[in-house]
This record gives structure tokens, C-alpha cells and sequence, in this order.
């Protein structure tokens, strides 16, 4: 009886370890647990932890509540300025709701994605390509609310949408390389312009100044010899100063009065060149008259008769 007793105890033993084996399930931190029998999902989800189903009959669908990456392949579409680019783009998203996640959407991570390609390409023909490459946040966060509209019906939340990278043809990058080029030319024509205008003004200012000190446009002229000599390789030719011959012009003595001049110097009386006698002048050879008066009329000095 005993020993009858205990084997009966030992397949009892041994029927609920089965048992147990077969039905406990564990559901990790980052999962919640859906439970359907026989088809129809049972209320109540599954929280993380050690769990029991019935087995034969209930089924343990885990459902992982992590933010997911989902990239998006390169799509391809003609800006509103009719520019071809090629944007590819990421998705980062997670389930908020297991049961709709589960039950609203047959793959809900292949819907986001068809979601995500369908978007992005709504987004490139509807942007310039300017704001394809200076105003992404607006366009992020346009995308994401064009998204995130049927997603929530699937029990999923978009956490954020990134645009990675835009790529633009060749012919289209050379364009915008000139067009940068010519802009920092243009900025660089700008800043010299200034900077001459600026130069004219201090230079003006200089002259006012120098003009009211004559002595100070001899000291520059001093400053920009020693510049100028501190080249060894150089030659430096030294005007004569405008100064010294003013100085000598007031130092000249004035003429005496009456119109004399003053004496000249003692020194040699400069030679003066022999004078050329004047060639004699020509006396014109006159002919015969050619119509000569065949009456000539009185003399002069006589009475003409009556």
C-alpha cells in the first residue's frame, strides 16, 4: 500500500513538473505578453516576469515595447524645382499599444517602412532643394507628423524621424560649386571695395593734417625712407627736399631800387659768342615792261600846255 502510495506520488510529481514545464513562460523586462485561446485574445497584458498559460490551448505572443531603427532606403524624386535628389532617411519608433500593435496591422514594422518610403517621397516633391539641404528640421519634423497619423492607430509611436543624407547629381554639385565660388568672389570684391573706401577717408584725413604742417610731409617722406632702406636688395634715391628750396628762395636778396640789379658775382665774365654779320639783302631783278604807255603823260614839275 505504501509503496503503491508512493508511486503514485512520484507520477503525480512527475505529471505537474510536465505540466509546469510545458506551460510556464517568461516574459522579459523590455516584452509584454498577449495571451489568445483559441483564437480570441484574452483581456490583460502580460507584464514581464514568470507567467503560466494553459497548454494546448492558450498561446504566449511577446511583443517587444523597445525604441526601434528603422532605416529607409534611398528614394528617389524631383524637387518642386524640378531637381532629381536622392534621400534616404531613418525611423525611430516603438509600440505603445501590444494588442492594436498585434491585431490592427499584420506587420506592423512592414507598415511603418512602406509608411516611411511613401512619406519621404511626398516630402521630396513638395520641398525645394534648398530646404533639402539648409531646413531638414522643418522637413523631419514634417515627415514624422505625416507618419505618425496612421501609425497610431497601430498601437505605434514615432520618436523621431532623421533625414540622413540628400544626393544630388554631379551636374547639379559642379553648378553649386560655381555658385559658391562667384558668391565668396563677390564678398571678396565687396570687402575690398571697403576697405579701399575706408583707406580714401584715412588718407584724406592725413592730408588735411599734413597740409596745415608742411613739416609732417617731410617727416613721412623720413619714415618711408627707413622703411624703404631696411631692404638690402633695394636702391634708394633721395628726392631734394621742396623745404630747402623755399629756404633758399626767401634767403635770395632782393633786387635794389631803380631797376638795377645787383652785381653778379666775382668770377669769370662768361664768354659771349662772336656776332655773325648779317647776310646782305637781295635786290630784285626787274625786266622789260611788257605793256609799256606809248603816251606818257608831263612830266612832273611842268605846266601842261594849253
Amino acid at each position: 500500500m505504501v509503496q503503491e502510495l508512493l508511486t503514485a506520488a512520484i507520477a503525480a510529481g512527475a505529471a505537474v513538473a510536465v505540466y509546469s514545464g510545458v506551460a510556464a513562460r517568461v516574459v522579459r523586462q523590455y516584452e509584454r505578453g498577449l495571451v489568445f485561446r483559441f483564437g480570441r485574445l484574452r483581456q490583460g497584458v502580460r507584464g514581464p516576469g514568470f507567467t503560466m498559460i494553459l497548454p494546448f490551448v492558450d498561446r504566449l505572443h511577446k511583443v517587444n515595447m523597445q525604441i526601434v531603427t528603422l532605416p529607409v532606403p534611398a528614394q528617389e524624386g524631383i524637387t518642386r524645382d524640378n531637381v532629381t535628389v536622392r534621400v534616404d532617411a531613418v525611423v525611430y519608433f516603438k509600440v505603445v499599444d501590444p494588442a492594436n500593435a498585434i491585431i490592427e496591422v499584420e506587420d506592423y514594422r512592414f507598415a511603418v517602412s512602406q509608411m516611411a518610403q511613401t512619406s519621404l517621397r511626398s516630402i521630396i516633391g513638395k520641398s525645394d532643394l534648398d530646404d533639402l539641404l539648409s531646413n531638414r528640421e522643418q522637413l523631419n519634423q514634417g515627415l514624422e507628423l505625416m507618419i505618425d497619423s496612421p501609425a497610431v492607430g497601430w498601437g505605434v509611436q514615432i520618436d523621431r524621424v532623421e533625414i540622413k543624407d540628400v544626393s544630388l547629381p554631379e551636374t547639379m554639385k559642379r553648378s553649386m560649386a560655381r555658385q559658391a565660388e562667384a558668391d565668396r568672389e563677390r564678398r571678396a570684391r565687396v570687402i575690398n571695395a571697403d576697405a579701399e573706401l575706408q583707406a580714401s577717408r584715412k588718407l584724406a584725413e592725413a592730408a588735411a593734417v599734413m597740409s596745415e604742417q608742411p613739416a609732417a610731409l617731410q617727416l613721412r617722406l623720413l619714415q618711408t625712407v627707413v622703411a624703404v632702406a631696411a631692404e638690402k636688395n633695394s636702391t634708394l634715391v633721395l628726392p631734394f627736399p621742396v623745404e630747402l628750396l623755399r629756404f633758399l628762395e626767401r634767403a635770395a636778396p632782393a633786387p635794389a631800387p631803380g631797376g638795377t640789379e645787383p652785381a653778379a658775382a666775382a668770377g669769370p665774365a662768361p664768354r659771349t659768342p662772336p656776332a655773325v654779320a648779317a647776310p646782305p639783302p637781295l635786290t630784285p631783278i626787274t625786266g622789260p615792261d611788257p605793256d609799256p604807255d606809248p603816251d606818257p603823260g608831263p612830266a612832273s614839275g611842268e605846266p601842261e600846255a594849253d
